[in-house]
Formats: structure tokens, C-alpha cells, sequence
């Protein structure tokens, strides 16, 4: 699969062009960041023309945590984003049906797969032991990522390892259980992404790829 493997990058080094998905989300994240959003794409015009169809020009695999809103942290409008949101950002067959139906329907050619600082859930994986309920199955979704950060010699914390190891763990899985959107990164007319959003500075970072 044709991830994007770049190394953690910066918003203040995006440069905005409205033909680049990648640098189009930066740019909006640099004007979250610095409290100049313009909330572009949210007025009765905008709403008008989009009832009429979609073609979001990216779409975000991200954790449902409410304080990790994409069309808000990246400053998008009504239709730019196709958002699929699960607790741990974790790729299920729920989820992975959204994706390829973004891609494939709606013809989006980007796709960010979004972690972010603080993750409850991974933390839960990262704890180890059960919770319960369908949470367990979560959990399990995380724990490979999880035991991968624990024989990390990184000096960051457990928990920041684990996170950005689970967006790794979910590339990997895009890549093995998604022939679709397998396919069409190996053919080129889709990127993908891994990335992590910073909660007390309001940052997205790109993450590499490999291990």
C-alpha cells in the first residue's frame, strides 16, 4: 500500500494550496492553532450546495473523544470532510466500509487516520486487563500497538508511544484488510496518512509510517 511516509511535520511548515489535501488540513490547523479560523464553508450558500451531493475532498479516520472534532481543528466547511469516528481511531469493518465508500463513491483521494494525545482508549489497551462490554473489543484492537510502545526505549511516555503506535497499527490494517483502498494507494489515486493531534497545543503532527 502507498502510505505517505513523511516525518513529523509541522503546521507552521504547511504551504497552503487549495489543490493539496494534505497542506489545505495543515493550513487549516495553523488558523486553529492561532485562533484565526475562518469557518469557511458554513453559510446558507455552502449548505444549499451541498444538500444537493458531496465531494469531500478528504476523508479523517479519527477517535470519537469529543475534544478531537475534525472540521473544527483542521477549520473545514460543510462537505470538505468525510469524518468516520470510533473510540482509539481503530480500524473495524464499520469503519473500513465507510472508507471505501468515501473513496470509492464519493471519490475522495486523501485519507488521515488521526490519533491524539491523552487517548482514553489507548490508554485502557496500554493498562492492560478487561473493561466489559463491546469496549473490550476495542481494547483488543489497540493491545498489538500497546505492547509494541512498552518494548520502546523512547523517552516520551507509554502512553504517547502507544498512541502513535496505534496509528501505525491502523495504517497496517488499512493496508491488509482493506483491498479497496489497498489498491487504489498502490495505483496512486489515494494518500494516506497517519497523524497526531497534540490536545493542549491544538497541533497536528504527521507521524512516519514505518516502525
Amino acid at each position: 500500500m502507498m502510505i505517505l511516509a513523511l516525518a513529523v511535520t509541522s503546521v507552521a511548515e504547511a504551504q497552503p494550496t487549495q489543490s493539496d489535501p494534505l497542506q489545505r488540513l495543515m493550513a487549516g490547523n495553523a488558523r486553529f492553532m492561532s485562533g484565526k479560523v475562518t469557518h469557511p464553508g458554513q453559510d446558507g450558500a455552502r449548505r444549499g450546495e451541498v444538500a444537493k451531493g458531496q465531494a469531500p475532498f478528504a476523508m479523517v479516520l479519527s477517535c470519537a473523544d469529543s475534544r478531537v472534532p475534525p472540521e473544527v481543528l483542521f477549520d473545514q466547511g460543510l462537505g470538505d470532510l468525510f469524518v468516520v469516528r470510533v473510540a482509539g481511531n481503530i480500524a473495524d469493518s464499520n469503519a473500513l466500509g465507510s472508507l471505501e465508500y468515501g473513496a470509492q463513491v464519493l471519490g475522495a483521494k486523501f485519507l488521515m487516520v488521526l490519533g491524539h494525545e491523552y487517548c482514553g482508549a489507548v490508554d485502557a489497551a496500554a493498562k492492560g486487563g478487561k473493561v466489559g462490554g463491546n469496549i473490550d473489543s476495542i481494547i483488543d484492537a489497540i493491545a498489538p500497538a500497546a505492547a509494541r510502545a512498552k518494548a520502546d526505549p523512547d523517552k516520551t511516555t507509554l502512553l504517547d508511544r502507544a498512541v502513535v503506535e496505534n496509528v501505525r497499527e491502523v495504517l497496517s490494517v488499512i493496508g491488509k484488510r482493506s483491498p479497496a483502498l489497498a489498491g487504489l494507494a498502490a495505483k496512486g489515486s489515494l494518500t494516506i496518512v497517519g497523524a497526531r493531534y497534540d490536545l493542549d497545543s491544538g497541533e497536528v503532527t504527521v507521524v512516519k509510517a514505518g516502525r
